[in-house]
Order: structure tokens, then C-alpha cells, then sequence
């Protein structure tokens, strides 16, 4: 990680580099904010004392950068309006460099997880995109039970749940499970899902550890009877669907639309075992012919 320590007081700087080198981090030193605004760092040490210069400028053009401001005292010139620009935190002169580094590695791992969060939430999006639901998630009934023929309909209610309360997951399927709903608190929004998964007993124990609490508990197999509110969640794409099996003529029809651009109909028919003819005649059944 590259620290750009912008301070006026050569010994200091000198000092705040030579201990944050023990720390495995790379430094570069500038005297001038004129200097330092053509460095490139992953944080940015800026004293707010630097006679006859402006920081602001540096402050705005890092902002996405993590800025911590060294400041000999505390008011709006050297910390209140460089916070609103887009500096992260202030550290007070003197201070022990175990704070600095507490500091810069606590802003370090909240950017790493906001990049990672700005990914998952971009796929998710593109995930999820193709799947419609009527069901406000944000005015669902809590607790409840999903039954869905398709369990990334019920995903997708979650997650966007997940987004503002922050659920925890919990699957049936592992061995753990009883051990994770006994320490869930009342206060929590459990999204538990394959209720279809459980033995007859097993189901009873759960409906029994689940009372006064909050949760959306899933069923794929859309038939089990339980003590809690319930609501249907149906794709009417027979592919999604867990209790159906698809015609042969559904899934040729679902090939034939899906790859039919990924390959040549030489392939595409290959790949199906049927004849090119029969692959022309799906086409023209099902209005699948390609657009040039």
C-alpha cells in the first residue's frame, strides 16, 4: 500500500515514514500540495498546517482516495470543511503511529469491502434482471413462508431485503442448521431456505425453534403445511420449475432460442441429435429464426 505523507515539517514527515516503513507500506514525501497533486497513493497523510497553501484542491481531486488529515487542532478550517470534500478522518498532533496505522488499515478494508459490495450488487442485479415479481419485498409479511417452484424467485426478495436490514442465510441443507437458528436473535430476519430438504421430524423441530421469530423460510416442493403465514411464488417458465419435467419439444425450444448465436445449426442440430431439417422445421414452429 502507497502512503503519500504531504507535511511541510521535513523531520516529521521523515519520522512518519521511516515507522509506517516497519509496517511493510511504501511512502512518498511532498513538501508542497502543487507537488503532490501529480503523486499517485492508496491513502493520503495531509497536514492541515501548511503556511501560504491550500489543501482543498488536493483533497478534491484524491476524494477517492482514503485521506486522513494530521491536524494541530480541531475547527471547521482543518477538519470540518476537508470531511465535506471528501477527506475520510483526522488524526491530532502528536500522535502514536499505532493509531495512524489502525487508522489507514480500518479505511483500507471498508474500501475493499465497498468495491466487493459494488460488485456483488451489480451481478446480482444483472442475475436477477429476467425475474418479475409482484411481491413488494420491503412490505412482506415477516415471518413467512415462500413456496416457489423456482427458489431464485425467493432469492431475489431477499436479497433486496438484505440490502436494508441485512438477512442471515441459512440452509437446511447443512448440518449446522440447528445450531444457527438457536442463536438467532428475535431482533434478526433469518432467510432460511430447502424446508423441502427436512425429515417429517426434523421439520417439526424446526417449526418449533422458529417460533417468535423473524424469517422468510422457503419450500420448493410448494405442499408442506406449516403454522406460519404463506405466500406462492411461481415462474411461469416450466425450465425454473422444480415439480415440473419439460417436454422434449420445451427444451429444444429453450436450446434453439439460448445458443443459437453461440453456434452454427450444423453444431446446434448435432448437439440436440436431430437432423437440420428438423432444426429448420423447430425453427419455423416456435418463430426462432435468427435476426440478421
Amino acid at each position: 500500500m502507497r502512503v503519500i505523507i504531504v507535511e511541510n515539517e521535513l523531520y516529521l514527515a521523515q519520522s512518519i515514514a521511516s515507522k509506517l516503513s516497519e509496517y511493510h507500506f511504501e511512502t512518498e514525501i511532498f513538501s508542497s500540495v502543487k507537488e503532490a497533486m501529480n503523486s499517485n497513493g492508496d491513502v493520503y497523510l495531509i497536514s492541515t498546517n501548511l503556511p501560504g497553501q491550500n489543501f482543498m484542491p488536493l483533497i478534491e481531486k484524491f476524494a477517492d482516495r482514503d485521506i486522513i488529515l494530521m491536524v494541530n487542532y480541531i475547527n471547521n478550517d482543518t477538519v470540518g470543511e476537508p470531511l465535506k470534500r471528501g477527506a475520510k478522518d483526522y488524526i491530532v498532533k502528536p500522535f502514536i503511529i499505532e493509531e495512524l496505522v489502525r487508522k489507514i488499515e480500518h479505511y483500507h478494508k471498508f474500501r475493499q469491502l465497498q468495491e466487493k459490495n459494488n460488485f456483488y450488487e451489480d451481478y446480482i442485479s444483472m442475475l436477477f434482471a429476467e425475474l418479475n415479481c409482484d411481491i413488494d419485498p420491503l412490505k412482506l409479511p415477516i415471518p413467512v413462508v415462500i413456496r416457489t417452484n423456482y427458489l431464485r424467485m425467493a432469492d431475489k426478495i431477499a436479497l433486496t431485503l438484505n440490502s436494508k436490514y441485512a438477512l442471515t442465510y441459512i440452509s437446511l441443507q447443512r448440518d449446522d442448521w440447528q445450531k444457527k437458528i438457536s442463536k438467532l436473535s428475535n431482533k434478526k430476519i433469518a432467510y432460511i431456505v430447502h424446508l423441502e430438504k427436512l425429515k417429517k421430524g426434523e421439520i417439526e423441530k424446526l417449526f418449533e425453534m422458529l417460533k417468535d421469530k423473524k424469517f422468510i423460510l422457503t419450500d420448493a416442493s410448494c405442499s408442506i403445511e406449516t403454522p406460519f403465514k404463506t405466500i406462492t411464488i411461481e415462474s411461469e417458465n416450466k425450465l425454473y420449475d422444480q415439480n415440473e419435467i419439460l417436454t422434449i419439444d420445451e427444451y429444444v425450444k429453450y436450446i434453439v432460442k439460448n445458443f443459437q448465436y453461440k453456434f452454427p445449426d450444423t453444431e446446434l442440430s448435432k448437439r440436440l441429435g436431430i437432423s437440420r431439417k428438423s432444426l429448420w422445421e423447430k425453427r419455423k414452429k416456435y418463430d426462432l429464426f435468427k435476426k440478421k
